[in-house]
């Protein structure tokens, strides 16, 4: 199973930090992208799945943020 992780409220987060974040969710993905497990139809690879799609949404969470503060 994935393992969970914890964030800080985006809402009171400064652009600068918002923008720190996202470069630290983005290296989450790029490292989880390394380890792409080969047996697609594996557990292993549903929980890869499942991490992937959570730290996109929570990147795109972080944008949309950003937008909303420009």
């Amino acid at each position: 199973m994935a393992e969970a992780f914890f964030f800080p409220q985006l809402e009171t987060m400064t652009p600068q930090a918002l923008k720190d974040f996202l470069a630290d969710i983005q290296a989450q993905i790029a490292a989880l992208d390394q380890s792409e497990p080969a047996d697609m139809t594996g557990e292993a690879f549903e929980d890869w799945a499942q991490r992937h799609e959570e730290l996109e949404d929570l990147a795109d969470d972080v944008m949309d943020r950003l937008e909303a503060l420009t």
